[in-house]
């Protein structure tokens, strides 16, 4: 569906190419609540304003200041990039199975892939890790897929079959096959890393961090590879790269962490929780610095999580999927405003 970007999306004839998306979406936002419902989830609702955004050193969020009648600021405060630390919360406060579908907000430029506010469905089982939620993701994405009245998912060209076996691959093992490096072998290297991506072709930098080597490798010879048949689990990120992840038993090097691909396109992102308040404390520290490094900013730490972990955050599994990507893929949609009600 191609929508003329100089038309005003309201104008019925601009709107109405783009109806049938939207009545997929609707279904498919009822399915993910029938989905949840069934299996004996919560739903709820938890503040968008928020004291830290996030600790992700790349992500970024937008701030508002909190004035007293008397106009004067009394505290700065955030739009939530994701209601994770407000549904842990609630995990403590003895809350076993609880999901979320809600407005987020990214300060980033947009594409047509990403808007700076999307609509998330966050869930979360306590007494469970991340294979557990690759269970549930993997049903609901067939129920979603049912809804939508489609055997496929599509994206461009590429078309991915979620009724089929889903892929789990480890991180290490797609560096591998896609780019022919032993990751493990530079996991503490940069010197070696850098070698191994200038031998891909890729643009190297002196000054590039560890992570900015990595990304470049996933972002021109890993991504475009993932869920281009059946969906595809990439797991066991590097514990650098999952600050509010468990560290795996058998490889502390690495965190049970997953990201979802369907049609090279990153869909979700999962943890076995980080239950550690010490180590979480940690983790913060590390990625605001960081952050304030690269962009000039930090967040506060959310005292009340920190808090929280201390008096006892059980063993858990959660996940954030992005409900306007999936809802492209389930439309085979090529721009994200084409599933959106209001542009």
């Amino acid at each position: 569906m191609q929508v003329n970007s100089d038309a005003k999306w309201w104008k019925p004839e601009v709107f109405t190419q783009k109806r049938s998306n939207l009545e997929v979406r609707s279904a498919v936002m009822a399915a993910i609540r029938g989905f949840f419902d069934v299996k004996g989830f919560t739903a709820v609702e938890t503040p968008i304003l928020q004291t830290c955004p996030v600790i992700d050193t790349h992500i970024r969020a937008f701030g508002t200041d909190l004035r007293g009648v008397d106009g004067e600021i009394k505290d700065h405060l955030y739009l939530h990039t994701s209601p994770e630390f407000a549904m842990k919360k609630l995990m403590v406060a003895g809350m076993s199975k609880i999901y979320q579908i809600c407005p987020v907000f990214r300060n980033a430029e947009g594409s047509k892939r990403h808007r700076c506010e999307f609509t998330m469905v966050e869930w979360y089982r306590t007494e469970a890790d991340y294979k557990d939620i690759m269970d549930d993701t993997e049903g609901l994405l067939r129920a979603c897929a049912t809804a939508a009245n489609t055997k496929v998912f599509k994206y461009k060209e590429h078309s991915c079959n979620p009724f089929k076996s889903f892929e789990r691959l480890s991180v290490v093992e797609a560096f591998a096959r896609y780019a022919d490096i032993d990751l493990i072998a530079v996991l503490d290297d940069k010197t070696a890393l850098r070698e191994a991506v200038r031998a891909l072709g890729l643009h190297t930098a002196d000054d590039d961090a560890w992570d900015d080597l990595f990304f470049r490798v996933m972002d021109d010879r890993i991504e475009p590879q993932l869920g281009m048949d059946a969906p595809t689990f990439l797991c066991d990120y590097p514990i650098s790269m999952a600050s509010l992840s468990k560290p795996k038993d058998d490889d502390p090097r690495f965190a049970e962490r997953f990201e979802l691909y369907v049609c090279g396109i990153e869909l979700a992102n999962a943890f076995s929780e980080l239950t550690d308040a010490d180590e979480q404390v940690r983790r913060y520290h590390i990625e605001m610095d960081e952050k304030e490094r690269l962009y000039g900013e930090r967040y506060p730490l959310d005292e009340e999580f920190i808090a929280a972990l201390r008096h006892g955050l059980p063993p858990s599994g959660g996940i954030a999927l992005g409900i306007d990507r999936l809802v492209m893929l389930a439309c085979g949609a090529e721009d994200i405003q084409h599933v959106l009600w209001c542009e």
